[in-house]
């Protein structure tokens, strides 16, 4: 599925069952049938409020010359020496929140972004100098506003600007809602550019075309950006690489994929670009192999076939020279291929959520030293969010935003099991306090996606939250995930609820053998895909005691004619519903409705446009029906992800009250 742009990644099939979603009361809920949630103040309610509440790190860039990282925290926008030193906030008036940051490629200057409140989407461009001095508001844009970029003589800016968009346009946010006749509106991200010298703004791209994300040749001249004609949330699935004139704005196509593309970098010498190709269910969930293709046009070159890893960001750190980023077996790694012998390398890996988050995270391969810098964001399910930044693996520490901050759940592991030939890894949380003398309960998170991966990570509303209720929280990777190679993540083609779900049941069997668990007392939930996976899970067996489904998708024929992004399906199904509903039939947990047993706890926005609050609807109103124990929650005036902090405090204490009732009903 899709998001929208290249700097705001958040991803359409949500990757962790919560961890992007934050909820509380003032909810409108329906709610029918058995399994009642506990009285307040509850013990899902204790918990929730004894987690621990780790401050988070937004966009951070390198400077060029890889001796400086910018970061945002705390609603500040900071500048640190890499070698260490004393950082400078850069001050602007109102103190209104700050995001996106680029590097002039002399060091000598940043561009940020300063959203302005308001009903409609409004933005203040700002310039300043890394030493902290006074900050230059440029402009101020009535409309969504993005990535900006340099030009390599440092005279203009560019963005990617949608002006006069009434919502934050994306697939995750709340849609608007349909009323009277239905003649859209198509509003189109272009790119825009503003002349430093005279704060002028020109926009530059055709109005017919959408860009996703873009990039300064060397020569200023032109950008490589990839784009697509139409809406922006469902057509980034068939993007394509152009060429853009950066005078006349003239586009001229480069590329056409055969699945998804990102990442799109031009080569120093400014005749190739690199980019990531694969099968991706969401824009900003990014995977798959590397490929190069001329900038005037031609026949791409896969240079990473077969990889058994999943690159997800890219820079060139030469002419010949290509460092990347990558999901290996679900943790996180840097990698390297060598253009001229093809050969891969990795030049790290480590057991935690680490990577890239914004540009120029590779600085400028011309040091004097000859060393890769890299400035990333590292955590943990035993540390959280801090920047680090220098040589790959020989990292120093810019932040301590977290010092003291320890978690309150059990310790995270590592874990794999065999599906038939096929090898699944996951992430296991052991319960807190755990004793191996004791059988704890189970519950299963599938992630979003399905094209993503879980990771330890930082989870104060998931995982660890269910770990601190004395749960085990298992996150398998099933196939269709990433961190095993392309082919990995394309073993579920045409095969949703197949081979996915019987790895995940291979992985809750595997657990239990090895750790003391009450296999009475399992639970499954999920939101996107892992919503779909929750409510197909309970069509195929009984074995869950209790489940949860977030925006999940519980009919396909509806869902096709229903959602905002209709073209992720097709790489995944080979053809439309129309076309072919036999391949849809199969996978589709309506069919087989009239199986379920399973209690189940429903939450859905209700202006999701990704999975839309009918699906939901749907399966409420099935299972009532069947007279199987269901409940409805329906968030007002919330999209895909559960976005307002009320909300999301009242999505993650629902889900724990539901598996804590229907628990206590398992026990002997």
């Amino acid at each position: 599925m899709n998001l929208r742009t290249s700097s705001r990644k958040t991803f359409l099939f949500l990757f962790s069952a919560v961890a992007f979603l934050f909820a509380g009361p003032g909810a409108f809920a329906q709610h029918h049938g058995g399994g009642t949630a506990s009285p307040s103040p509850s013990r899902a309610a204790d918990i929730l409020d004894s987690m621990p509440h780790a401050k988070r790190v937004g966009h951070v860039s390198l400077s060029p010359d890889g001796t400086s990282v910018a970061y945002f925290a705390d609603r500040k926008l900071t500048i640190a020496p890499v070698a260490g030193g004393s950082p400078k906030v850069i001050a602007i008036e109102g103190d209104l929140p700050l995001r996106d940051v680029a590097w002039s490629a002399d060091n000598k200057h940043i561009a940020f972004i300063a959203d302005v409140a308001g009903d409609a989407p409004a933005a203040q461009i700002w310039t300043a100098a890394p030493d902290g001095s006074a900050a230059v508001k440029h402009a101020e844009l009535k409309g969504y506003v993005e990535s900006p970029r340099f030009s390599p003589d440092g005279s203009k800016l560019a963005i990617l600007f949608i002006e006069g968009i009434p919502r934050i346009a994306g697939p995750l946010q709340p849609m608007t809602p349909l009323a009277g006749v239905i003649d859209e509106k198509v509003y189109e991200q272009g790119i825009a550019t503003i002349d430093l010298s005279n704060n002028r703004l020109t926009q530059v791209t055709p109005p017919d075309m959408y860009v996703y994300e873009y990039e300064w040749t060397p020569d200023g001249r032109s950008w490589a950006a990839i784009a697509a004609h139409g809406a922006g949330d469902a057509n980034w699935y068939i993007a394509r690489i152009y060429r853009i004139d950066a005078a006349s704005g003239e586009m001229h196509e480069i590329y056409k994929p055969k699945l998804q593309i990102a990442d799109a970098r031009v080569s120093p010498d400014g005749k190739t670009i690199a980019f990531i190709e694969g099968l991706m269910s969401d824009e900003g969930s990014t995977g798959g192999e590397i490929f190069l293709v001329p900038i005037t046009g031609g026949a791409a070159h896969n240079v990473t076939p077969d990889i058994q890893s999943s690159p997800s960001a890219l820079a060139w750190t030469a002419n010949d020279r290509i460092t990347f980023a990558e999901n290996v077996d679900g943790s996180s790694g840097f990698g390297s291929v060598d253009l001229q012998t093809g050969k891969v390398q990795t030049l790290w890996t480590g057991e935690e959520a680490a990577g890239p988050t914004g540009t120029a995270w590779i600085s400028n391969p011309a040091l004097s030293s000859g060393k890769i810098v890299t400035a990333i964001v590292r955590q943990s399910a035993r540390t959280p969010s801090e920047v680090w930044a220098g040589e790959i693996g020989k990292w120093n520490q810019i932040t301590h935003l977290n010092d003291g901050v320890e978690p309150v759940w059990g310790e995270m592991k590592k874990v794999h099991w065999m599906n038939g030939s096929m090898r699944i890894e996951g992430w296991l949380l052991l319960p807190r306090d755990f004793d191996e003398n004791k059988k704890y309960p189970l519950i299963v998170n599938v992630h979003g996606g399905p094209s993503a991966a879980c990771m330890s990570r930082w989870d104060e509303r998931g995982m660890g939250s269910e770990s601190a209720m004395g749960y085990f929280a298992l996150c398998p990777n099933p196939r269709g995930s990433y961190g095993q190679g392309e082919k990995f993540t394309q073993a579920n083609v045409k095969d949703f609820g197949g081979g996915d779900f019987r790895d995940i049941m291979a992985g809750v069997d595997a657990i239990s053998k090895q750790y003391p668990i009450d296999t009475k007392r399992l639970g499954i939930r999920g939101h996107s895909y892992g919503g779909y996976m929750t409510m197909w899970a309970e069509t195929q067996t009984n074995r869950f005691a209790a489940a949860v489904a977030g925006a999940g998708l519980s009919d396909w024929v509806s869902y096709y004619g229903l959602n905002d992004i209709d073209q992720w399906m097709i790489p995944f199904f080979g053809a439309s519903v129309y076309d072919d509903p036999a391949v849809y039939a199969k996978s589709d947990p309506m069919h087989f409705v009239k199986a379920v047993k399973t209690p189940t706890l429903i939450l859905v926005g209700d202006r999701d446009g990704e999975v839309p609050m009918e699906q939901s609807v749907e399966w409420w109103h099935a299972l009532e029906t069947l007279h199987v124990p269901v409940r409805l929650v329906v968030y007002p005036d919330e999209g895909h992800a559960i976005m307002k902090p009320a909300d999301a405090r009242d999505y993650t204490e629902r889900s724990l009250e539901w598996f804590e009732a229907w628990f206590a009903k398992a026990e002997p």
